[in-house]
């Protein structure tokens, strides 16, 4: 029998990345919270690697802090190297990349959490969630219990267990019980999770070698450097001037591929030990070699974990062989030759739920008031956890409000492609956000994620008054700007053409508006700027950087921006035809079984969302919309 402790709104298991953005969300909404971690000296941990953002991901981070998270305004404050990647390809997929400096984000994190007033920081494992059977017959959250017997009574619980759940460490021969970076791991909330009637998988992570920087040639290395554009992730913040600390290029090489091909027997990936399924797109070295056996040599970088350490991550490099075949392919490496490891890599197996059970507000069906965000919703990755852990957060909190959870849609974030892709199609192997899963990408851009997700951000409560009311400053000035250079024309003339021919650009012939004259590639906002500065009269006002960086790209790539727009307001039209939750599509005779089977199980909230069901066919959206238009049950929102 457990002795009970207190009261909260909300609990939030699990001290990570997603954990921190739904406490934070929930406590200033206003709700009592309590976040409990199994060591809380390792909140934020970074245990796969040192770094925030990156293709795709570093959208993420940018809509989370539109939406008034704080992942990235810790990010910014922790910066050792910045960069923007994907600059050779455009606009669409343009990436912020931070290299980070791993304890200060941790001990900046903590601290926030210890300073928010609504929120207390607890160590302890929870080993159950208990409930009791609510009106609607579905059972909904009472409380939890940790592994000392302590009972919290509370409204809602927003699970957000990382690799912890029943995680078990795989080095070669060797397998033990653990979380991540040698912390216990969860053993029993598994059990209690699907005593609730959850769909446990067993999902498989991993991490690199970390080596000690004293004992890296590297004169036999290529430096990497971070960029010089101003960079934050914020858009609250001006771009911070941390030091820059560079990164290094080396390269596997054909000795290094013919210690693992000589000693594959011996890795957990190709002698059964590993049952859980590893991520697709950030594979094993001895997977990647397998599987681009074409390939003389893989790409590594050597990345500092942070400015006060010696300890370097070699990103590219994870892999779960026996420690002493890591030595030896570690030291087949160019600049690696003496290098001391510090920590072996390892393989990680842990426990998460079918995310399919989940709406999209990320509660679940089967139990009321019960939230789940990040890797135990099926996805890898700190950026898609701390996603998930805000919209939790928000959504937990407006449930204590008795208002409707906010769900970012496909056209809107990658927010909601994330969640949308797990919620409404599953996974079963570790889920990464990429720009290629986003369809409306050119509008999902990193540099106007706050035009998309700050009025959204300011419904929910997360977004300050004097934060608002600097944005409809900054998307006013925009907007003018744009207006400005659609009215304003230029003719042909010897300064102009001076700066046209600097750029290889066609002279003019004849006038034309400053806005024709950004379309042309090779012309930049730049350079217009410095040609109307010797201009007098110029109406032209001063703008910041990230201002003018989303007035070029909006008139640059305005008949493709257009174009994408009109697929959207498509999109939306079956995302506004609303279905009914819950409905037994048994009923539905027209379409095909499979079908049946899938909707039933997932219930999907809109025609747009079941249209993304695996087994759901164009035929049997078709069906269902003659279905319910006969029945009458839709909503129709769109009126």
């Amino acid at each position: 029998m457990g002795v009970h402790f207190e009261d909260y709104d909300v609990a939030v298991i699990g001290a990570g990345h997603a954990g921190c953005e739904a406490a934070v969300a929930a406590a200033r909404l206003g709700f009592k919270t309590v976040i409990f971690g199994v060591n809380i000296d390792s909140v934020a941990n970074m245990a796969c690697n040192p770094s925030i953002g990156g293709t795709a991901k570093g959208q993420l981070v940018r809509e989370i802090d539109a939406m008034g998270g704080v992942m990235g305004k810790i990010a910014d404050k922790t910066a050792i190297q910045t960069k923007l990647l994907n600059k050779a390809k455009g606009p669409a997929v343009y990436s912020p990349r931070a290299q980070i400096d791993r304890r200060r984000y941790q001990s900046e994190m903590k601290h926030l959490l210890e300073l928010e007033k609504n929120i207390d920081l607890k160590q302890a494992e929870i080993v159950k969630i208990f409930t009791e059977m609510g009106e609607n017959g579905i059972p909904k959250v009472t409380g939890v219990a940790t592994h000392l017997g302590a009972e919290y009574g509370c409204k809602c619980v927003i699970a957000c267990t990382g690799t912890y759940l029943k995680g078990k460490v795989i080095i070669g021969e060797y397998s033990y019980s653990s979380g991540p970076d040698g912390h216990f791991p969860a053993n029993a909330l598994s059990g209690c999770l699907a005593d609730l009637g959850f769909s446990i998988i067993r999902l498989k992570t991993g991490t690199p070698p970390r080596v000690n920087r004293q004992s890296v040639d590297f004169s036999k290395t290529e430096p990497q450097h971070g960029d010089d554009l101003p960079f934050s992730f914020s858009f609250d913040e001006d771009a911070p001037q941390n030091e820059q600390l560079p990164c290094y290029l080396t390269h596997t090489n054909r000795r290094t591929h013919d210690i693992i091909k000589a000693n594959l027997h011996r890795s957990p990936l190709y002698n059964g030990m590993i049952e859980g399924v590893g991520p697709r797109y950030c594979p094993s070295i001895e997977d990647k070699i397998m599987r681009f056996a074409d390939k003389e040599r893989h790409q590594l970088f050597i990345e500092p974990m942070g400015s006060d350490t010696e300890e370097m991550y070699v990103q590219g490099m994870s892999s779960s062989l026996p420690e002493d075949v890591q030595c030896d392919f570690i030291h087949s490496i160019e600049g690696l030759e003496k290098a001391s490891i510090m920590r072996p890599a390892y393989a990680i197996e842990y426990d998460a739920i079918d995310a399919r059970q989940l709406k999209l507000s990320l509660e679940s069906r089967i139990v009321d008031g019960l939230f789940c965000a990040g890797q135990i919703n099926g996805s890898s990755g700190y950026e898609e956890a701390a996603a998930q852990g805000l919209m939790a957060g928000i959504n937990a909190g407006r449930k204590l409000q008795g208002k409707e959870p906010i769900v970012i849609d496909r056209s809107e974030g990658y927010i909601g492609v994330l969640i949308d892709d797990l919620v409404t199609r599953g996974t079963r192997e570790p889920y990464r956000m990429m720009t290629s899963r986003a369809e409306y990408r050119l509008v999902l851009r990193q540099d106007n994620a706050d035009s998309r997700l700050t009025p959204k951000g300011y419904e929910a409560g997360l977004i300050t008054e004097e934060r608002y009311n600097k944005f409809k400053t900054k998307m006013e000035n925009i907007q003018k700007e744009i207006e400005r250079l659609n009215n304003t024309f230029v003719s042909p003339g010897t300064k102009i053409n001076e700066l046209m021919a600097r750029v290889d650009s066609t002279p003019l012939k004849g006038s034309c508006t400053l806005a024709d004259l950004l379309r042309r590639p090779e012309i930049s906002y730049d350079l217009i700027c410095e040609y109307e500065a010797e201009q007098e009269n110029s109406e032209k006002t001063e703008l910041t950087f990230r201002e003018a960086e989303q007035v070029e790209i909006s008139v640059k790539y305005e008949g493709y921006i257009k174009r994408q727009e009109i697929q959207i307001n498509q999109f939306r039209k079956l995302e506004k035809k609303r279905l009914p939750v819950p409905f037994d599509y048994s009923v539905v005779k027209n379409i095909c079984l499979e079908a049946r089977e899938k909707l039933t199980k997932i219930q999907p909230e809109s025609m747009g969302q079941a249209s993304r069901i695996t087994g759901v066919s164009p035929a049997d959206i078709t069906a269902l919309m003659i279905f319910f238009s006969a029945e009458g049950k839709t909503s129709e929102e769109e009126k």
